[in-house]
């Protein structure tokens, strides 16, 4: 455990030494503050944050690819990945402090935004059970989408690419299973590919988290295809000693 989390703060201090994370984090603050301005903060509006909780799955397709990206393309790259692996660390270990650091930074990213609840409650009177519930679904939301990232950047050594492959991934996930869902036959060969499809869907399983409904099912999703997802990038790792 002490290797990961050595691993982990190395991983957490490169993303303060490179720009990467400032313009990310930036634009991230830019975007949100936007949308809570003109979404929760006006007049009439519940003081539960929805629309920002509900926009956030769309916003967050676009920033977590930046910061994953570099993750392990930047390693492999500039060569420091093979030193990595033959470093007395598992790939495991490698692939969970990756994790842990770009989600942890993730997680600094979101925390600007506990401002919103303060100027809520200086101004109304928030519904404290969403917005914990909101934040919840954020974070796993974030681990999900952190463990997308860090599975593409394994696959390449370009960054661009890396990004590239995590956002179309990402976008599947939380647009398009819903529409490819309705043009697909309900059933086909005795599989119900329709309801598949509809349950592989973000959306259908991080909506409630807005509405301040924390249910077994959604966080068991989250927390499935997170581990599915290091477990690929375990597996792409692995292979590397192979070749």
């Amino acid at each position: 455990m002490s290797k990961v989390l050595l691993l982990t703060r190395r991983e957490v201090s490169s993303f303060f030494v490179s720009p990467i994370a400032y313009v990310a984090t930036a634009l991230f603050l830019v975007i949100a503050g936007f949308f809570f301005a003109f979404g929760d903060f006006r007049p009439g509006a519940p003081a539960a944050m929805r629309a920002i909780f509900e926009v956030m799955m769309i916003i967050l397709v676009f920033i977590i690819p930046i910061l994953t990206m570099r993750s392990l393309a930047e390693e492999r790259r500039s060569g420091t990945l093979e030193s990595l692996l033959t470093a007395p660390v598992t790939d495991t270990q490698v692939v969970l402090a990756k994790f842990l650091g770009c989600w942890l930074m993730y997680l600094f990213m979101l925390a600007p935004t506990l401002l919103y609840v303060i100027l809520l409650a200086a101004y109304g009177h928030p519904e404290y059970g969403p917005i914990l519930s909101g934040y919840l679904g954020l974070a796993l939301l974030g681990g999900l989408y952190v463990a997308v990232g860090l599975l593409a950047s394994s696959l390449t050594s370009n960054q661009v690419i890396s990004a590239v492959i995590s956002f179309v991934v990402l976008i599947g996930l939380a647009l398009l299973a819903p529409w490819i869902a309705t043009v697909l036959p309900s059933e086909a060969w005795g599989i119900p590919l329709r309801g598949i499809v509809q349950r592989t869907s973000v959306r259908l399983h991080y909506a409630d988290f807005s509405q301040g409904v924390v249910d077994l099912v959604h966080i068991i999703y989250f927390v499935a295809l997170t581990l599915y997802c290091l477990f690929l990038t375990v597996k792409v790792l692995e292979s590397r000693r192979w070749r």
